[in-house]
C-alpha cells in the first residue's frame, strides 16, 4: 500500500516533471524524472522529519552542495549581535533566493557549525534541471521571508454557533467560491498562482507570485471570491453558504511547509505581520464589510516604473487601471461590463467624497488604522453586485476614531 505521505510526495515530483519538460522540451523525460527524484530523496533525508531546513545552495559539476541547519540553531544564531555581517547575509538568504556564491555557502556553514552536503547529480546543474527548478525544490524543505506581499483573509459569519455539518458544508460552499473565481481568472488569461491555508472558520490566499501585479490579480481575485459566494447566498434556501466577512493587507510573513506525515505538505503556510494583522482587523468588522489595511509599501509605479511609496489609497486607485481586463466575464450567466473598487467616505463640500480612516482596538488593547471597502460590480442583462458595506452602514463598526482623508 502507498501511504499517504509518499503518494502526495509523488504527485508533487510529477509536477517539477511537467515544469521541467516545458523549459527544455529536448529533454528526456525518463532523464528528467531520475534526476528529480534522487534530488528530492536526498533533500527529503537531509530535511529528517521537519527537524532540519535547507538555508543554502550552490551549483557544482557534479551536482549541487547544500547546507543543512536545525532550524531552531537560525533563531540562536540571529540572536547573537556579534554576528551582524553573517546574520545580515542569513535573512538575505530566507527573503530571497537559495542559491549563494561557493564561498558564501562555506563562510556560512563554518559560521553556523553546519557541514555543507555534496549531492552528486552525475551532472552540472541547468542540463537536466534548471537552476529555477532546483531552487524551487530547494525551497520546499526551506524557510522563505516574503516582504510587501498581499494576502486576503475571509472569515464566515457566527461559524462556531453552527453543527458541525453546517459548518463543513459551508467551507465546502467557500472552497468551492474559490475555485470558481480562479478558473474564471483562467479564462481571462489572469494567473494567479494561489496558495490558502485554514484558519478554521475561513481561508487566508496569498498569491505565491511578488510584485505589484500579482498584489493587484490577488485583490480581483478576492472580490470575485465575494461574488461568486454573493450569488450562491441568493440561490440558498439554507444556511450552507456563509455569510462572509473579508480582509485584505500587504505585509511580511514567514512562508513554509509543515511536515504531514513523513513529507512536507504540498502546499506552503504562513505566518507573521501580515497574517496578526488581518486577523485583529476582523476582529471589528462587521458582516458582509471589506476591511482594508493601512499599508505603505515600496514598489515599482506601473507607469514609470521608479520607486514609489505607494499607500492603500494609491494602491486601490492603481487596482482600477486593469479592470477592463475582467469585462466579459460571466457571473451567474451574464457578463461584467464594469468593475468599480473603492474606498468609502463622507461626502465633501466640493461634491466629491473623501475616504474615511478608521482607528480600531484589538482585545490586547492595539490600536491600527483601516479603510472600509466597496466593490460594485455591474453586469449586461442583471442586476449589479455591490460588494462590501456602505459609509452609513457601519454603525456598528467598533472603532475608536474616524479620520476624514481626500480620495488622493
Amino acid at each position: 500500500m502507498v501511504q499517504k505521505g509518499a503518494s502526495a510526495r509523488e504527485s508533487w515530483i510529477e509536477t517539477f516533471i511537467d515544469v521541467q519538460g516545458e523549459h527544455d522540451r529536448t529533454l528526456d523525460v525518463s532523464e528528467v524524472r531520475a534526476c528529480i527524484i534522487r534530488l528530492d530523496t536526498i533533500l527529503h533525508e537531509q530535511w529528517k522529519l521537519g527537524r532540519n531546513i535547507v538555508l543554502a545552495w550552490t551549483p557544482t559539476d557534479p551536482g549541487i552542495d547544500i547546507l543543512v541547519v536545525p532550524h531552531y540553531s537560525i533563531m540562536d544564531y540571529v540572536t547573537n549581535p556579534k554576528r551582524i555581517e553573517e546574520v545580515s547575509h542569513i535573512f538575505q538568504i530566507i527573503s530571497g533566493r537559495k542559491q549563494v556564491a561557493p564561498r558564501w555557502l562555506a563562510r556560512l556553514g563554518k559560521a553556523l557549525r553546519c557541514e555543507v552536503v555534496s549531492i552528486d547529480l552525475d551532472f552540472k546543474s541547468g542540463r537536466w534541471l534548471d537552476n529555477d527548478t532546483i531552487e524551487t525544490m530547494i525551497r520546499r524543505y526551506s524557510l522563505s521571508h516574503g516582504t510587501d506581499r498581499a494576502v486576503a483573509l475571509f472569515d464566515a459569519v457566527g461559524f462556531s454557533l453552527l453543527s458541525p455539518l453546517a459548518q463543513v458544508t459551508q467551507l465546502n460552499s467557500l472552497a468551492y467560491s474559490v475555485n470558481s473565481a480562479h478558473s474564471k481568472l483562467r479564462d481571462k488569461s489572469i494567473s494567479i498562482k494561489f496558495a490558502r491555508s485554514t484558519t478554521g472558520d475561513g481561508f487566508y490566499i496569498w498569491n505565491r507570485s511578488s510584485s505589484l501585479q500579482a498584489n493587484r490579480d490577488l485583490y480581483h481575485f478576492m472580490h470575485l471570491i465575494l461574488a461568486d459566494n454573493a450569488i450562491a447566498q441568493r440561490k440558498a434556501d439554507s444556511n450552507s453558504v456563509p455569510k462572509l466577512r473579508a480582509a485584505f493587507h500587504i505585509g511580511d510573513h514567514y512562508e513554509f511547509y509543515q511536515s504531514e506525515g513523513l513529507s512536507p505538505t504540498t502546499f506552503s503556510y504562513i505566518v507573521g505581520d501580515v497574517t496578526i494583522e488581518l486577523a485583529r482587523m476582523l476582529e471589528r468588522a462587521v458582516p458582509g464589510q471589506i476591511v482594508m489595511g493601512d499599508f505603505d509599501i515600496m514598489t515599482d509605479h506601473p507607469l514609470t516604473g521608479h520607486d514609489w511609496q505607494m499607500g492603500t489609497r494609491d494602491f486601490i486607485k492603481t487596482t482600477q487601471l486593469n479592470l477592463e481586463d475582467l469585462n466579459g466575464l460571466v457571473l451567474a450567466d451574464d457578463e461584467i461590463s464594469q468593475i468599480k473598487v473603492y474606498l468609502t467616505g463622507p461626502q465633501q463640500e466640493n461634491g466629491e467624497f473623501g475616504v474615511s480612516r478608521y482607528t480600531i482596538e484589538d482585545k490586547h488593547g492595539k490600536q491600527r488604522s483601516v479603510f472600509n471597502a466597496k466593490v460594485n460590480i455591474y453586469r449586461q442583462a442583471k442586476e449589479p453586485i455591490f460588494l462590501g458595506i456602505q459609509e452609513n452602514q457601519l454603525a456598528d463598526f467598533d472603532t475608536v476614531e474616524v479620520e476624514c482623508l481626500s480620495a488622493v
